[in-house]
């Protein structure tokens, strides 16, 4: 018999978190940019930027010292700033971007080289998560998988076909004491059209892939060296030089040359054709705050039309408008006047106007910026 769900009152032993903070969130511009992403910001109203929430949602089950942040070397010192009981040292800065793989296998490399073969759960920086009870559930039933060599995911219940999404197919459960919910992986699907969404959502086996992975560091490495040995070769030499005088030197030699490719591609989709991962329902809340109309579900209404604002209601003005979703910069005040589901973010040196329907083309608006030479704005 399966026994009952792990103890939550303390932290997990061995357990270390990643959390890779990177990317520009190109749907969420002008207020996400490059010099500062979205995980910098507090999205909610919360009182608490992204990264910041999701360091205090892990901070019960790894301790005080078991938070590793990946950035890139522009935003360490911001990372640094907002994260003051993350150690310098446990923010590891990586020169320019190589995709999820390098991130994620960077640190668990130096947390191997610094603390043994222990588990280790990567968390993206830029997700808002509700419900911390079955959050933590799901991760300690992670954790239990992974103690046993498997490579455990998280997959978020699907509330719609979205099309925007990776899908996980969930098959037989795995049996495994101490994580009862935890089901062996079919396969992963990216982005599936419309019509294919729907039918997955039909047969009530498919989950949304979040890109949480929980994994013995030796596991994910072990994989990594099978299927990707050059970029395994590059991250293991240059965590070996990560805390010495050497790094710098290793640092510019080899990083450049790494391979760019996300996680799921790299290890996720091959190791579960190999039948090595699972995944654990997770039933709670989740969002990746991809553009501004998924921004308008994080937040409360402001008025009786359904209008929401991230920001100082008083500087918005609308009439005969509904479902508006207005950032105001505070210098200014923003009238609106007989649209509905539009969105006006207004930043000191760039105004967007949209509708709320054509939200997930502002990556659109950024290329065209770029295509014109005006890098300044992004």
């Amino acid at each position: 018999m399966l026994s009952s769900m792990p103890s939550t009152t303390s932290p997990i032993p061995d357990f270390y978190a990643v959390i890779p903070a990177g990317g520009a969130g190109t749907r969420l511009w002008p207020l996400s940019r490059s010099g500062s992403p979205k995980f910098l910001h507090d999205l909610t109203g919360s009182g608490r930027t992204l990264i910041q929430a999701t360091v205090d949602r892990i901070a019960g089950l790894t301790g005080p010292a078991g938070v590793v942040v990946v950035t890139g070397v522009a935003h360490a010192a911001a990372v640094g700033a907002q994260l003051p009981e993350v150690a310098a040292a446990d923010i590891l800065a990586e020169p320019s971007p190589r995709d999820s793989m390098a991130a994620i296998g960077l640190a668990a490399a130096v947390v191997a080289e610094r603390h043994g073969d222990v588990v280790i759960g990567s968390f993206a920086a830029d997700q808002v998560i509700t419900g911390a009870a079955a959050f933590e559930q799901a991760v300690r039933e992670g954790v239990r998988a992974a103690q046993e060599g498997y490579v455990a995911t998280i997959g978020i219940a699907a509330s719609r076909p979205s099309t925007a999404f990776g899908y996980i197919h969930s098959g037989a459960p795995l049996g495994l004491d101490g994580a009862p919910s935890a089901l062996r992986v079919e396969g992963f699907t990216e982005k599936p059209d419309a019509i294919t969404a729907q039918r997955y959502l039909a047969t009530g086996e498919y989950r949304w892939n979040a890109s949480i992975f929980i994994t013995k560091t030796s596991v994910l490495l072990g994989h990594l060296a099978a299927q990707r040995p050059a970029l395994h070769a590059g991250l293991i030499a240059i965590a070996k030089a990560w805390d010495t005088a050497e790094r710098d030197e290793v640092l510019a030699r080899v990083w450049p040359g790494l391979e760019k490719i996300a996680i799921d591609h790299a290890v996720a989709e091959p190791v579960a054709d190999a039948g090595g991962v699972v995944v654990v329902p997770g039933n709670f809340g989740w969002d990746d705050v991809g553009d501004f109309n998924s921004l308008a579900a994080l937040l409360p209404a402001d008025d009786e039309a359904g209008s929401k604002v991230l920001g100082d209601a008083g500087q918005v003005i609308r009439v005969q408008s509904a479902g508006s979703v207005v950032v105001p910069s505070g210098k200014r005040v923003i009238t609106i006047l007989g649209l509905d589901d539009v969105v006006v973010v207004d930043t000191p040196d760039a105004l967007l106007v949209t509708t709320r329907a054509r939200a997930q083309q502002v990556k659109d608006m950024v290329a065209e910026l770029r295509e014109r030479g005006l890098e300044e704005l992004l």
